[in-house]
């Protein structure tokens, strides 16, 4: 069961700290509802004195600013960021005192350089260090300049990024990341989005939202005086402030503030009271100042501003505040930013060819599907784009009958009942569509896993039986925001090769091994590279620690067994593996090195023991075991699950996801082999062309003895001339164009064009009729990434 939840609502990471909410972008349909920043600086009239006196003076100083032409724009900044910024100086001054106030005992710091160029493991290098007072950059002078020169940010123990500025507190190990990790790019980049910030509230005079790191950049959303709104004409102002600071080298100043101080440096903003008041952990949260912008913000970030070489705004659009389109309509500006000007350069010619791969245009060129506003993120798939669906789903079928996989079928509604005993209706119920029958709640599942728990637990079951693997392509529908949705790799309703795993707590290993095969022979037939990243218990979870680390060990068994093979390194993320139970992510690179995570590995001792699943051990006559089943139900009810009688035992529940969702799968492969397909999942393969209406007869013929085979055949026998039709068949991506004349009629052949062969093109190979079907079988047949005979 892939996690294919919407990033619309706010979160609470594992470590306790919060995800800001990404909010959604406005469907241009629908009509904007604007903000009046004096409402959105009111508080409730139950606040404490200090807190509405703080806020007064923010109205007032928003009217202030608010009475000045905003075509000439802000010509000095409103007061209630200087307000702000004192608040943060007085504080940072308290803390600075106290930091200097404290012991600075020697620590132990080990420097962890990494990898060299030639994939050699670096000696480690021990540092002298002093608590509070030694920080990651100051030890780069240490560092040879091939790793100091592209380093962004530290990380301690492995575990947590940390700016290179902050004092270090305990001994530790430090590594370094840079700008070419996604880690590094993700901290650069939000730095970026912080300058960004800093650009429009000096331009605007706005009250800023948040602005995180994104795919391929940054963003910030931000209420305007007035509900105006960002146009191009803007970009080029606030690019050149931008430029302005980072001449300045501003840096990043961190500071842990409490949460009464908090509300009473961000009182002037709804939008930033609501992050305090809802997201964030009673003992409070961190700020940053960079520049005259102080915001709220986890951190880390870069040391300063003329890290950044390269900076522009690449769009703009609407949103609205926390992805709920009956609040405010907010502005959001998108960016990105690099640490030297070549990589500028190649980001946009990466743009440019991406823009040409973009799935949505190739899938309307190609009549492969479409979208509809009478149901927004549900893919109207066309012929063309079935023959692709249908061919995916009859692979993973030939594979599954090879390994051991029993396809089922499964309802997709389900009383809430099921989904409030698999927990999921008090964790999920937001993102599934509710229906009302005979007075009761019904949800559309977004999953299979309870519906798989309700067919392993419907009769007796023996360990002889064990694995069980049950497959389902079932319909899923997920009430993903309307902002959210994008082309097919967002939508609303979708169909993914959800398996789930019923096993020993033995047979785990073996599972994984077998998965990560499944995995190498799914992968390398579309040419995808892949890594893997195994994710630990996380600070909140369920179960027993003994048997959380059993099952990461045996996850960490399998990992090291398909590196030895030579299946690469994997790499540890702690921490972040979900509530129920350890998992490894699975990530391809496609055509243009872009990451997409598809496959999934989930260990679930959770829903067993929700479903109250069991089976028979060959230990007849044994103690009551209660292998994971002493944990409390999800539902946080102080209700145990009943006691497993002598010779039962729970089973472990595998998730699995290969190329997830199928629409999510065929966008990127789109994308990827820029529509033109291999011949195996091609929906044209072969076009037939007649030289003169004398031969449209064998035409024919041959278009039947192709489809005869199998194989996705058309002819054109329109009135075009016959270099037009050629040029039409390219278009379309057939593999092969078959030109026939008297010549390959009298001789029972093919002249063939292949699509990825220039030099057949003036003229193809002459191939006798029998000769090229007996080729294009094997092709087919063998699923062989090379358009070749």
């Amino acid at each position: 069961m892939p996690s294919e939840t919407s990033n619309d609502k706010p979160t609470l990471r594992a470590n306790g700290t919060t995800a800001l909410p990404i909010h959604s972008e406005i469907p241009k349909s629908e009509v904007s509802q604007t903000v009046d920043l004096k409402k959105a600086q009111k508080v409730h009239a139950n606040e404490p004195p200090e807190k509405k006196a703080s806020t007064a003076r923010g109205k007032s100083q928003m009217g202030e600013a608010s009475s000045k032409d905003h075509d000439t724009r802000m010509s000095s900044l409103p007061k209630f960021v200087s307000e702000r910024n004192e608040l943060f100086n007085e504080l940072k001054r308290k803390r600075d005192a106290e930091v200097l106030s404290k012991d600075h005992p020697v620590i132990q710091v080990v420097l962890d350089l990494g990898f060299d160029k030639n994939g050699l493991l670096r000696p480690e290098m021990p540092v002298a260090a002093k608590a509070w007072e030694s920080t990651p950059g100051s030890f780069l002078r240490h560092v040879d300049k091939e790793i100091s020169s592209d380093v962004v940010v530290a990380k301690v123990d492995g575990k947590e990024l940390w700016d290179l500025d902050r004092p270090l507190e305990r001994d530790c190990r430090v590594s370094y990341i840079p700008f070419s990790s996604p880690e590094g790019r993700n901290v650069f980049w939000h730095s970026s989005a912080h300058v960004l910030g800093e650009a429009a509230e000096c331009y605007y005079g706005c009250l800023l939202s948040h602005g995180p790191p994104v795919e391929q950049g940054f963003f910030y959303d931000m209420a305007i005086e007035g509900g105006q709104v960002v146009k191009e004409s803007d970009w080029s102002p606030l690019e050149s402030k931008a430029a302005k600071f980072f001449k300045e080298k501003q840096t990043f100043d961190r500071l842990h503030v409490s949460i009464p101080d908090l509300k009473k440096m961000f009182g002037y903003s709804k939008y930033k009271l609501y992050y305090i008041e809802n997201l964030l952990p009673s003992e409070g949260s961190t700020v940053y100042r960079c520049g005259s912008l102080v915001d709220l913000c986890l951190g880390p970030h870069i040391q300063n501003t003329s890290k950044i070489k390269a900076f522009q705004i690449m769009k703009n659009s609407s949103c609205y505040f926390r992805g709920d389109k009956n609040d405010d309509s907010l502005q959001r500006i998108y960016g990105v930013a690099f640490p030297d000007k070549k990589q500028m350069t190649e980001h946009k010619q990466f743009l440019e060819e991406a823009a040409k791969r973009d799935h949505r245009r190739i899938g309307i060129e190609q009549e492969l599907f479409f979208f509809n506003d009478v149901s927004p993120g549900s893919t109207f798939l066309l012929p063309h784009g079935t023959r692709i669906f249908n061919a995916l789903q009859k692979l993973l079928r030939s594979e599954y009958l090879k390994r051991g996989y029993s396809e089922v079928q499964s309802p997709n509604m389900y009383d809430s009942d099921l989904w409030k005993k698999s927990g999921h209706w008090q964790h999920y119920s937001e993102d599934m569509f509710v229906l009302d029958v005979e007075k009761k709640k019904w949800a559309l599942k977004p999953m299979n896993c309870p519906g798989h728990c309700i067919m392993f637990g419907h009769r007796e079951r023996s360990y002889r039986e064990l694995p069980i693997r049950m497959a389902d392509f079932g319909v899923l529908h997920r009430n993903e925001a309307s902002g959210a949705l994008n082309g097919m790799t967002r939508v609303r309703k979708f169909q993914q090769d959800d398996t789930h795993i019923f096993c020993t707590q033995d047979q785990i290993t073996e599972e994984i091994e077998g998965l990560f095969d499944f995995l190498k022979c799914i992968y390398g037939l579309f040419g995808f590279p892949f890594r893997l990243k195994l994710s630990t218990r996380p600070e909140k979870f369920l179960g027993h620690i003994e048997t959380w680390d059993i099952a990461e060990a045996k996850l960490k068994d399998a990992l090291n067994s398909f590196t030895a093979s030579g299946g690469g390194q994997w790499e540890l993320n702690e921490g972040d593996g979900a509530f129920y139970g350890p998992k490894i992510d699975i990530t391809i690179s496609d055509a243009l090195r872009r990451d997409w995570q598809c496959a999934t590995i989930q260990l679930d001792f959770q829903l067993p023991q929700n479903f109250e699943l069991e089976y028979m051990t060959a230990e007849v006559g044994a103690k009551a075991k209660t292998a994971a089943t002493d944990e409390a139900p999800t539902d946080g009810s102080t209700a145990r699950p009943k006691m497993l009688g002598p010779g039962r035992a729970r089973p472990v529940m595998v998730h699995r996801a290969i190329v997830g969702s199928f629409e999510r799968f065929m966008a990127i492969l789109t994308e990827h082999f820029a529509g033109k397909w291999p011949f195996w999942i091609s929906p044209r393969q072969i076009l037939v062309i007649p030289v003169m209406a004398g031969v449209h007869d064998y035409v024919e013929e041959v278009q039947k003895l192709f489809k005869a085979q199998k194989m996705y055949v058309d002819i054109d026998l329109s009135g075009n001339t016959m270099p037009k039709k050629i040029r039409t068949g390219q278009l379309q991506q057939y593999n092969f164009i078959f030109v026939v004349g008297a010549q390959e009629k009298e001789s029972r052949s093919v002249n063939i064009r292949n699509r990825d062969d220039p030099e057949t093109q003036a003229k193809g190979e002459l191939v006798p009729l029998e000769e090229a079907i007996g080729k294009l079988k094997a092709l087919k047949k063998e699923r062989r990434l090379i358009n070749a005979i």
